[in-house]
């Protein structure tokens, strides 16, 4: 930090309460926004942040006047959680910023329009980040990470404050995802429930009124709730919204999109090119698109093997896992393909020993009961069509589409 004087960290201080009360008596959402936000690290902030643990009387200049004053509640604090930024005192720089949040609330509440809204996105976007690097504080100094939910907790008065009639309600779907982000990163995304009933239910919010930005990170957040869930028609649409109004420069987040849609896809049949997999680094894929297409269960296995923290952080490694039927119904394709080239007349028996020797090759002892109990499932969910020549140890296949296509949906439950 340069030497700054006495008199220039007064300066400082005064400008930027002025600039305060110039935004709040001429409703600038534009310039009160940057005012709060500690985490973008700007060098306006910094140097205020400089100003004030060198000016150690800022809250008499807040509160001899009366411009600065009626807002105290939310300056005193604000200017305590900046002091503690730039000391990377992360904790009391939380705690200090939540008061500022509170306070900021309840005025929020009594100004009739939505003029301080960006102000809004602004705190609610910085105490989910400063509470998640103040529990890795905690958490290095063997306490409890717990600042994270209290984060969670105020977010929720925000969302009460936004869910009512007016202009403001536009800004409940940005708190939502703020809200989808902690519930996700603390592992209670059951919580997210009662928020999307609000948003999905309630008459008093349109879906379309909302911004862009927003309705992309919400359909990508409840996407990956319905993968949870195993609800893969919703999940892809949901995700498929995300990943076409997405803004086509943000790479990181289309990527970060396709890492979920993709496993929906190939659950429900669909196949992506190998060259958006490469254009997107989603190299983990490709093998098992590769199994899907030869239905080797073999490459399958091992690149759920070799991949498989990745697969597990991002949730998806039990549905990658469920498409073993897909690639047991391609072997079994293929093995009646070769047959029809050989004995068209009789291409639709296929011996339960065929497909042993098969996947031996595979380097996969079967016997022939385990397989047998395979092709059952595979009839049962309709990934084929036939029946069983028990005593022959035979599988009879429909001489009419003996392998229907998923044709975008879902394998049967």
């Amino acid at each position: 930090m340069a030497y700054m004087s006495m008199g220039e960290a007064h300066r400082r201080i005064t400008e930027y309460l002025n600039r305060f009360s110039d935004a709040v008596s001429s409703q600038d959402g534009s310039s009160f926004k940057s005012l709060f936000a500690l985490s973008s690290n700007s060098p306006y902030l910094l140097s205020l942040a400089d100003a004030l643990n060198l000016f150690q009387d800022a809250n008499r200049l807040i509160k001899q006047s009366e411009n600065y004053s009626q807002f105290a509640d939310i300056l005193v604090p604000l200017f305590r959680s900046l002091q503690n930024y730039r000391q990377n005192n992360l904790l009391e720089a939380y705690n200090a910023f939540e008061k500022t949040a509170n306070a900021f609330i309840q005025e929020f509440r009594n100004w009739e329009s939505a003029w301080a809204l960006e102000a809004l996105y602004v705190i609610v976007y910085d105490i989910r980040v400063l509470a998640e690097k103040a529990d890795k504080e905690l958490a290095s100094n063997g306490k409890s990470p717990e600042k994270l939910k209290g984060a969670g907790s105020v977010l929720m008065k925000v969302f009460g404050t936004l869910a009512g009639k007016g202009s403001k309600r536009v800004g409940a779907l940005y708190v939502t995802c703020q809200l989808f982000k902690i519930y996700f990163k603390l592992g209670t995304v059951h919580l997210c429930r009662s928020v999307i009933r609000s948003i999905e239910t309630a008459r008093i919010f349109d879906f379309e009124e909302f911004p862009k930005r927003d309705k992309v990170t919400y359909m990508y957040y409840t996407g990956r709730l319905e993968v949870f869930n195993e609800n893969f028609s919703a999940a892809d649409y949901k995700l498929s919204y995300a990943l076409k109004y997405c803004n086509p420069q943000s790479t990181a987040n289309i990527r970060m999109i396709l890492k979920h849609l993709i496993p929906v896809k190939l659950s429900i049949g669909i196949l992506p090119k190998i060259s958006l997999l490469e254009k997107y680094n989603l190299l983990e894929y490709i093998n098992i698109v590769q199994a899907l297409r030869r239905g080797d269960l073999r490459l399958l296995r091992r690149a759920l093997q070799d991949h498989e923290d990745r697969f597990l952080r991002s949730g998806v490694y039990l549905v990658l896992e469920k498409l073993e039927l897909q690639v047991y119904q391609r072997l079994v394709k293929k093995i009646y393909i070769i047959q029809k080239q050989k004995d068209p007349n009789r291409a639709h028996q296929v011996k339960l020993d065929v497909i042993v020797k098969a996947l031996k090759w595979l380097e996969i002892d079967m016997d022939v009961d385990e397989v047998e109990c395979i092709m059952a499932i595979l009839i049962f969910k309709n990934l084929m069509k036939g029946y069983f020549a028990h005593k022959s140890k035979v599988v009879v296949l429909s001489k009419q589409d003996p392998f229907p296509k998923l044709n975008g949906k879902p394998v049967n439950s």
